[in-house]
Parts: C-alpha cells; sequence; structure tokens
C-alpha cells in the first residue's frame, strides 16, 4: 500500500531519534516501580482509570504483557499466577471477568495513585511476566460514585447500534464493591467479492455476497472486597454475559465456464445463541511473622449454539431449496481452586508452595443435513441426516499444579525468580469415541532482571512451556473460512506442544517523564508442534485433522518506541511507534516443505500520535497499523497449508487499520469522544490455492482470491462521573 513507505520512514527516524536519547539522558527514577499520583491526571477531566492510563506514556507495554505471542492454542485452561493489572496490589478473583476488563469501570476519582511496577517480588501477588500495573484506590471510611457512558456506533451500510454502561462503586467501612452493566455492539457488515480461476488462468466464476450479523452483547459485572481485620481479606468476584449473533448471508455466483454463462443465488440463515457465567472468590490471610496464605477458586460456564441453513436458487423469483443444514452446540465448563503459602527464608530470599487443581468440562455436538436421496428428519432441517464420525463427545480433563516460585533479592539492582511447576492430568474422552489418557509435565523458568541504571533495565527470561489442548479438536467442527468444506475431523490422539521459550527484553524510561524505549528478542524451540496431519480413508478422498507435526523454531525481535515531545516544546504530545520482526519455520510432512507457523508471520508495524490540550480540555489522536507483506507466495504476510488447500493472507496479527478520535470535556461537564474506526476502508484480502489430490503434488486445480470489507465505523459517546 502507498502509505506504508513514509509510515515506515517515520517509523525508523522516531527509534533512530530514541535511540540517540537513550545515549545522552540520565535516569530520573530511584527503582524499578514509576508512581503516578492521581494530581497527575487532575488537568485532563479523566472519568475513568482508562482514561487516566491512556496518559501515560509506553502504557500499552505493560498492559501487553511480555507482547510475544503464545504459539499453539493458547487455550488458557486453569489460572495459572501470572496477570498484568492489579487493583489494591491484588489480582481479581476471574478469568473473563479480570482486572483488566474492569478499567473502564473504575471511576478515576477513586483512585489515589497508579503504579507501573518493572521487578519481581515475593511480595507480589503475582509473577510479573513484563511489567505489572497496580491500580491503588483511595481509602476512607465511606464514599461512591458513579460513571456512565452512552453512544452510538454507525456502520457504512447505514446501520446505527446503541453503546452503553453504568458502574457503581464505592466503599463503606471494609467493604469495597464495584457494580457495573454495559451493552456493546457486535454488529457487522460484511462485503466479500470472489474471483475464481482454473489453474490455466480462464476465468472459472465470481462469487459476491453481503453478510449482516446483528449481534448486541450485555454484561453484568460484580466485585466485592471484604476486609474484617488487617490480616484477612475475602474477596468475590461475579460476571453474566448473554450475546445472540444471528447472521444472514446472501451470495451471487456467476459461471463462466457455462454456455451462456450463468448466474445463480444462494441464501444462509445463522441464528445462534450465546451466554456465559462466572463466580469467583479468594481468601488471604497475612501470619505475624510475614507469611501469607492464599486461596482461591472459580467456576464458570459457556454456551454455544449456532445453526447454519441454506437455500439455493437459479432466479430471485424462483422457489427456493435447502440444500444444507448444519447445527453446532457446545457447553464448555471449569472449576478451578488454587491454594499457597508464601514466605521470607532470609532477608534477600523469599518462598512460595502451592497446588492448582482444575476440571474442565466441555459437551459439544454437530447435525449434519444435506439434500441427498434417503429419509428425511425435521431434526436435520428436513433433509437427510449425514453421519460424521466422533460429532457428539464429551472430553474432561482433571489436572493438577503444584508449583514452588523463589524470589533472591540478590542486590539491590539485581533479582532472580525461579519456578518450578509439575502438571499431571487426566484427558478423557466419551460419545463417539471413548479414550482415557494421562500426561505429566515438569515446567521450570528462570527470570532475571538487572537494573543498568535507574531507568534502564535489562530482563532475561527462560521457560518451558506445555501448550493447553483445545478440546474443540478432539471432536468434529466446522470450517467457517472455506465454503467448500462443512465440518472438519476430530483428532482424539492429539498431545500437547512443549516449548523452550527464551526472551531478553531492555525497558528503558525517559527522564522527567520523557517517554520508554522498549526492545524484546525471543527464540522458540518447538516441540510436538501441532498442524495438520493426514487421516484420509483412501487417495480419492482427502481428510486432514490437527495433529502433531514434529518440531520448529522461531525468532522475533519487537522494537516500540513511546516518547513525549519536549524537546519540541510540546510536552502533552506523544508519540508512539513500534516495529515487529518475526521469522518461524518447521518441516511439514503433509506437504513435504518448510512452512511458517501461525501465529507467528513476518510482522509488521504501528505508529501513532496522541495530543493532550489541558487547557481547552482537548484530546486527539491518531493510530496506524500493517503488516508486512501482500498476498501471495513467501513474500506474503501469513500462510496457512492444509491437506490439498493452501492460503495466503495480507495481513496476520497487525491488520491495516488507521483509527482517529477527538475528546473534549464540554457542556454539562460530560466528556463528548468522536471516533473513527477503520477509517482508510482497508479491504482485507487472502489467495487460496486448491490442488487435485494432495497438496504435496503440486498439482493446481484452481485460485481463488477474495477481498472482504467492513467499512469504516464511526462512534460517538458521552461520558461523565455523577
Amino acid at each position: 500500500m502507498p502509505v506504508k513507505t513514509p509510515v515506515l520512514v517515520a517509523i525508523s527516524l522516531t527509534l533512530s531519534f530514541a535511540s540517540t536519547l537513550l545515549s545522552a539522558q540520565e535516569a530520573a527514577e530511584d527503582n524499578a516501580t514509576i508512581t503516578y499520583p492521581a494530581a497527575y491526571f487532575a488537568e485532563y477531566g479523566a472519568v475513568s482509570v482508562n482514561d487516566m492510563l491512556s496518559r501515560i506514556p509506553g502504557i500499552d507495554l505493560a498492559l501487553e504483557g511480555n507482547q510475544v505471542p503464545s504459539f499453539g492454542n493458547n487455550n488458557d485452561r486453569g489460572l495459572g499466577d501470572a496477570s498484568q493489572i492489579l487493583i489494591n496490589g491484588k489480582r481479581l478473583a476471574g478469568k473473563a471477568n479480570e482486572a483488566s476488563s474492569q478499567l473502564d469501570r473504575i471511576a478515576a476519582d477513586q483512585v489515589d495513585y497508579i503504579e507501573i511496577i518493572r521487578g519481581s517480588s515475593g511480595d507480589l501477588d503475582v509473577r510479573n511476566s513484563g511489567q505489572l500495573v497496580n491500580i491503588v484506590l483511595l481509602e476512607t471510611q465511606s464514599n461512591s460514585s458513579m460513571s456512565g457512558e452512552i453512544g452510538l456506533t454507525h456502520f457504512h451500510d447505514g446501520t446505527v447500534e446503541p453503546i452503553g454502561s453504568f458502574s457503581y462503586s464505592g466503599q463503606t467501612g471494609q467493604l469495597n464493591y464495584l457494580l457495573s452493566a454495559d451493552v456493546t455492539t457486535g454488529f457487522e457488515s460484511l462485503e466479500s467479492f470472489e474471483t475464481s480461476l482454473l489453474a490455466d488462468n480462464s476465468l472459472n466464476e465470481t462469487r459476491a455476497f453481503d453478510r449482516v450479523r446483528e449481534q448486541s452483547n450485555y454484561r453484568f459485572n460484580s466485585n466485592i472486597v471484604y476486609q474484617p481485620s488487617a490480616a484477612d481479606r475475602i474477596a468475590f468476584n461475579m460476571l453474566y454475559s448473554e450475546s445472540d449473533p444471528p447472521a444472514d448471508l446472501f451470495r451471487t455466483i456467476t459461471d463462466y465456464q457455462s454456455s451462456p454463462v450463468s448466474t445463480s443465488f444462494e441464501r444462509e440463515e445463522l441464528p445462534s445463541t450465546q451466554d456465559k457465567w462466572e463466580f469467583g472468590g479468594d481468601f488471604e490471610h497475612n501470619f505475624n511473622d510475614g507469611g501469607k496464605y492464599k486461596f482461591l477458586f472459580i467456576v464458570n460456564e459457556e454456551n454455544r449454539s449456532t445453526t447454519r441453513e441454506r437455500f439455493l436458487f437459479s432466479a430471485l423469483d424462483e422457489p427456493e431449496t435447502k440444500d444444507l443444514f448444519l447445527d453446532t452446540s457446545s457447553t464448555y465448563q471449569e472449576r478451578i481452586v488454587r491454594t499457597s503459602y508464601a514466605w521470607s527464608l532470609a532477608d534477600s530470599h523469599s518462598l512460595e508452595l502451592g497446588i492448582e487443581a482444575a476440571q474442565t468440562i466441555q459437551d459439544s455436538s454437530l447435525r449434519l443435513g444435506l439434500n441427498v436421496p434417503g429419509t428425511t428428519s425435521p431434526e436435520f432441517g428436513g433433509l437427510r441426516p449425514v453421519n460424521v464420525p466422533n460429532a457428539i463427545s464429551e472430553v474432561e480433563e482433571l489436572r493438577y499444579e503444584g508449583f514452588a516460585i523463589h524470589n533472591w533479592q540478590i542486590n539491590e539492582r539485581m533479582s532472580l525468580e525461579s519456578s518450578l511447576l509439575y502438571e499431571v492430568s487426566e484427558i478423557e474422552q466419551a460419545g463417539d469415541i471413548n479414550k482415557k489418557r494421562d500426561f505429566d509435565f515438569l515446567k521450570p523458568k528462570l527470570d532475571f532482571r538487572f537494573d543498568i541504571s535507574s531507568s534502564f533495565q535489562l530482563r532475561v527470561s527462560a521457560e518451558k512451556d506445555v501448550s493447553q489442548l483445545s478440546f474443540a479438536d478432539f471432536s468434529a467442527g466446522v470450517n467457517q473460512q472455506d465454503d467448500d468444506q462443512d465440518t472438519v475431523a476430530g483428532n482424539p490422539e492429539l498431545e500437547q506442544e512443549q516449548t523452550w521459550r527464551y526472551n531478553i527484553n531492555l525497558d528503558y524510561r525517559l527522564p522527567n517523564d520523557g517517554g520508554v524505549l522498549n526492545s524484546r528478542f525471543f527464540y522458540y524451540d518447538v516441540a510436538n508442534s501441532i498442524g495438520k496431519i493426514d487421516v484420509s480413508p483412501d487417495p480419492q478422498n482427502l481428510v486432514s485433522t490437527n495433529g502433531n507435526v514434529g518440531d520448529g523454531k522461531i525468532f522475533g525481535l519487537y522494537l516500540n518506541a513511546s516518547i513525549r515531545l519536549g524537546f519540541l516544546n510540546l510536552p502533552q504530545a506523544v508519540i508512539t511507534a513500534g516495529i515487529n520482526l518475526e521469522d518461524a519455520y518447521i518441516y511439514d510432512p503433509l506437504i513435504a516443505k518448510k512452512r511458517t507457523v501461525i501465529p507467528f508471520d513476518r510482522g509488521g508495524f504501528r505508529l501513532g500520535y496522541r495530543q493532550d490540550v489541558p487547557a481547552q480540555n482537548l484530546s486527539f489522536g491518531v493510530n496506524y497499523q500493517d503488516g508486512f507483506g501482500d498476498v501471495g507466495g513467501t513474500g506474503g504476510n501469513r500462510v496457512r497449508y492444509d491437506i490439498d488447500n493452501v492460503v495466503f493472507f495480507g495481513s496476520g496479527k497487525l491488520r491495516p487499520e488507521l483509527t482517529m478520535f477527538v475528546e473534549k470535556v464540554g457542556y454539562g461537564n460530560l466528556t463528548y469522544r468522536v471516533e473513527i474506526n477503520n477509517a482508510s476502508d482497508e479491504d482485507r484480502c487472502t489467495q487460496r490455492k486448491r490442488y487435485n489430490g494432495y497438496l504435496r503434488d503440486r498439482d493446481l486445480s484452481e485460485i481463488e482470491n477474495v477481498c472482504a470489507n467492513t467499512g469504516a465505523r464511526f462512534v460517538f459517546k458521552l461520558k461523565s462521573n455523577f
């Protein structure tokens, strides 16, 4: 795209200038924790904690954790001991309802100060995998605060959807509470056009379709903390969310291989429901000798159901014929308990011992009906039921994880955190397939931090990571990204990926709150990688599924800068820039060649600018991001291989997008905000190559070029504290 060249030049100049500052400035902070008192944000008219955080240079680096994507499915079962957001130094007893989801709901006038914690310590409530953001609330005998937001989102097809949120928080004696509710829109109007070419580049067909998804998301939260004494703390965390995202699709197919050229139509109805609830609690007791006991539990459940029905007709005024019924449903449940005891071994040593137990259950079912000869059934949409292997499944995992975490403050400038986790699990599948398997893994980790100066920090870590298997891969499912494939096979033999992960991180904070420079290099050595494997019953009926394919290596370098432009007499302006460079490869026997590894791609870049004008109660900003490489071949950004086709994506983790906003505190002490998302109206394109037989035989049959667009979105919001 033409915009890429000047953007890359701007990023290069920003990072170059940043490196000059790095050698010319001296540190300003006294330790590894940076504190921003509430008075720092007073001139901005902040309504929520998120408004406060947006004024801190480099805050995105802290909120994103180690920023390096996880290898594999990243299903995140269980709880673990890592988090990036703390409230009053404590993590919330939740997963879907964890602290980062509360930042828009906590009123700014409830905040005493905000800390950016760059060190590791046994006193922390969680392990610090990068930087922690600690939101410390005011301590008063009695107070309360209400905040609200209402708004509208305008989509490119003219649809207008409401959005809004309300929160009520406060403190009464030893009781702290937060109640909130919000509604957001998941509406999407997608326009797509596909051109199909045969192997000789002759035009095969075109497909144009419009898909409209009517979706509103409703969410209710509550967090209650009770501290009966200075030594004890009890907290509860609750969430309920609901979303019914039905969709309709209309497809126009023009066949250029017929004589004369013919046109046909397809219509799809996709009713869908989704709901989720979660309840968690924790108890903490501090002993007189400095020891700390913690107990935490979480239970949750998520239900999903989608039905897809497709109707064919050759002219708009002719009767329809239903040719597909595809119904999928799943229920996902977790029950988690975690307990630990931490104490000081000596002045510079602390140790935490504990155990986590988790039960995870997923029930899933799939029903397929086709318009083929045979007995029909109303439970299959009035079509003939088609037997799909491994379509009914219940997967249960019982997992136990014992852990020991040792913190050593070597001296005032160096610390070492070492941990050892031992995981034992049993996975049992019942239904169409009955199978039980046992696993055990030892997972060590070392995290070394060295404060080269009070502002310049080096972090080095090495750890053994074991991926959590996606239960959806165990049984038959649907392929929503390929119109030619209704269902995909499951694999009850799937095993976990195991990865050694090595990270080097340099973090420099410019003096006088001038910004942050950060560089991260990582190397992953992957064993037992998951990819597509061949489970075909015969060479004429090719079938693939997710399975273990072998070993791979991943390299990456992330460079980021967030700089306040005080040197240009613009102390309230911040420019951010980032470049991600990645390389990943694995030899895949299915395609008989080396390939890249999703979610890793060639990389991308980000550039942003924010300006606050406190005298006018005004803020505005612009951000742009994009990936390296366009669609097609090894020069593309991301590639996904299957048994008989390959898809080239024009973008990866960083999709092309231009966003802008203007915000002002005005009449009625309300904050007025206008946002434009996808302002450049970017197309998202892919290319799929299909082959006769195995892809590795390179017998090309068809090339599909697809571009889709959801259009620009305009958002207007009003928000205030009451």
